[in-house]
């Protein structure tokens, strides 16, 4: 009993550890990344409650994508290199390390909501646990087995990086919790040949493959029972006309206005898709879903510009990623004065 006990006390010991672990980067957030509040005495134009979007979520949209470059990343890396080539800590590390000058940033646009602040601690939660336990196989086991592939790449190394380029892909419009994650576990076991490797592909990202679409169908459970968000949003767009704006696909023009047009539109990367049609037109935004400040990010070899909020170098490219806010107003002359930038995504609300 006494050997039993201890090993009781042990496990609970590890568990408190690994909660402690996993969440003191949310305690380090709530307590040195607060940042000064300030009155923002804007008065929006779309004033429909359902078209109005709290604008500090600009900013703490970014944590989520920050997920989908690193899956991105995470591709990039295993097309021609090894999983165990990626740096798992180092994303987490991006991951925590953004999310505290947005922090502070979002104090002067408002604050952060309770649900946006609990749903972005939950997923960075989730995503250092994810990060942490492929680290831990791939770093031991993983490595281990291809020591012993070699340098020949196995059949499965190579599908498992093209399943990983298409699940980035995915993410870049789709809720992650609609992946069909069982497809891929099936596609793997048709191509599975009888080489160590690809046996320790097949039961390592078998297991991974399942657990994210047992889990999947939880968070898609949880999300039907609290509504997910808005999959379109409004804006006002001037310096072009309502039958221009027409023209372009995408673009549902609502009504004519002092101010503008007034348009609905997709959001996500659709967003910034039509956002760069439009920069290459004479228009000029007003607002976007009631506000009048926003998030891009940008990409560019150097390693800082003026003005970012936050700056890194990426995983498996040469190159850099920008984190930068600027008046709804000034956006499309922003995008059109790029140098040395490239738009990656413009997050909306």
């Amino acid at each position: 009993m006494r050997t039993f006990g201890r090993w009781i006390a042990r496990a609970i010991f590890a568990l408190v550890l690994i909660a402690l672990v996993l969440f003191s980067p949310v305690g380090y957030n709530e307590f040195a990344c607060r940042g000064t509040s300030a009155t923002d005495d804007y008065v929006p134009l779309i004033t429909e409650p359902e078209w109005q979007r709290a604008e500090s979520r600009t900013l703490l949209t970014y944590p989520e994508w920050h997920i989908v470059h690193a899956y991105d990343d995470y591709a990039r890396v295993i097309r021609e290199n090894d999983p165990h080539d990626f740096g798992y800590l180092r994303a987490i590390a991006g991951f925590w390390s953004a999310l505290c000058p947005l922090s502070e940033r979002a104090a002067a646009m408002g604050g952060i909501t309770g649900d946006t602040k609990l749903s972005t601690y939950t997923i960075g939660v989730s995503f250092t646990a994810e990060m942490a336990m492929k680290a831990l196989y791939e770093e031991t086991l993983g490595r281990f087995v291809t020591m012993v592939r070699g340098t020949d790449r196995a059949p499965l190394d190579d599908l498992s990086a093209t399943q990983a380029a298409e699940y980035a892909a995915f993410l870049q419009q789709i809720p992650w919790y609609l992946y069909d994650f069982l497809e891929d576990e099936s596609e793997l076991s048709a191509a599975v040949t009888d080489t160590p490797r690809d046996r320790e592909r097949q039961l390592a990202l078998g297991m991974e493959y399942r657990s994210k679409s047992a889990y999947a169908k939880v968070i898609e459970s949880a999300v039907a029972g609290i509504g997910a968000d808005k999959l379109r949003l409004r804006s006002i767009v001037a310096g072009i006309s309502p039958q221009q704006l027409a023209g372009i696909d995408g673009v549902d023009v609502i009504e004519e206005r002092a101010e503008g047009t007034l348009i609905e539109t997709d959001r996500y990367r659709a967003f910034t898709r039509l956002l760069e049609r439009l920069a290459e037109t004479d228009a000029d935004l007003v607002e976007i879903a009631g506000n009048d400040e926003i998030l891009f990010t940008a990409i560019s070899p150097d390693p800082t510009v003026p003005d970012a909020l936050y700056s890194f170098r990426r995983q498996g490219y040469d190159d850099n990623r920008h984190l930068i806010l600027v008046p709804v107003s000034e956006l499309l002359d922003r995008i059109r004065s790029f140098d040395g930038l490239t738009l990656e995504h413009v997050h909306d609300y």
